[in-house]
């Protein structure tokens, strides 16, 4: 099950359930914007690729929600 992280790890923008976020295999998590203008589409933690995030349907937001811990990190490797 996809954590569903609540913010871009880059620059920490709010990113809700529907939001058009990116993530990678380890699901480390982008917007839209770090994604694909400062990151070129590639993960700087694992170098794999940033796709779209799949968007969990309401009625199962309420069974599993989504994560409420913010991840930010310091990514000196930048496209």
């Amino acid at each position: 099950m996809l954590e569903l992280r609540p913010n871009c790890e880059e620059c920490d923008c709010d990113l809700p359930p529907d939001a058009d976020a990116r993530i990678c295999t380890f699901e480390c998590t982008f917007c839209a914007t770090c994604a694909d203008n400062v990151f070129a589409g590639t993960c700087p933690n694992c170098g794999g690729n940033l796709v779209v995030r799949p968007v969990r349907p309401a009625a199962a937001l309420a069974k599993y929600p989504p994560s409420a811990v913010r991840v930010i990190k310091d990514h000196p490797h930048r496209a």
